[in-house]
């Protein structure tokens, strides 16, 4: 909380509190008929009752100054934060380019062997692990399909058609 809105309730409020007692004296001078003590009691109601005014309006303006530093403050955040969002969507996406174009295979010594005894080239990239060319007489393997208990199948046939029309 700002000090001149602190400055302004304080202020206020005390000035208010004061305002009782000339009002009451006041009150007992009317009823006694006393004019000048009326009159002498009213000036300092009012008095009192300016100066309640003028905290009042300290106040306004202190939290007007609130509001203002609050806006700041969550423009500055706001502004933060959307540079971290900028920040880590070019990382990500970084990343992602980099990831993008490269793909890592390991060969296993197996592999190499077979490489070596098919015609292939045996130059491999050192960082990717990558024949530098593919033998020319590859093999191919057919498609093999599986049971449901995970084996398998020696005959792979076409599955049969099952057609049934309800009229």
């Amino acid at each position: 909380m700002h000090t001149k809105t602190m400055e302004g309730i304080v202020g206020a409020r005390a000035n208010m509190n004061l305002l009782n007692t000339p009002f009451r004296v006041f009150k007992e001078a009317r009823r006694k008929g006393d004019q000048a003590t009326m009159e002498r009691a009213m000036g300092y109601v009012n008095e009192c009752s300016d100066r309640a005014v003028e905290y009042q309006e300290k106040a306004e303006e202190g939290m007007k100054e609130d509001a203002k530093a609050a806006k700041e403050q969550a423009e500055f955040m706001r502004e933060e934060l959307i540079e971290k969002r900028k920040e880590e969507r070019q990382e990500v996406e970084d990343k992602a380019e980099e990831n993008r174009y490269t793909d890592t295979v390991i060969i296993s010594e197996d592999g190499k062997v077979l490489l070596k005894e098919n015609g292939g080239t045996d130059s491999v990239d050192a960082k990717s692990q990558v024949p530098a060319q593919t033998a020319p007489d590859t093999v191919k393997m057919e498609p093999v399909l599986y049971t449901k208990a995970g084996e398998a199948s020696q005959n792979p046939s076409e599955p049969a058609a099952n057609i049934s029309i309800v009229v």
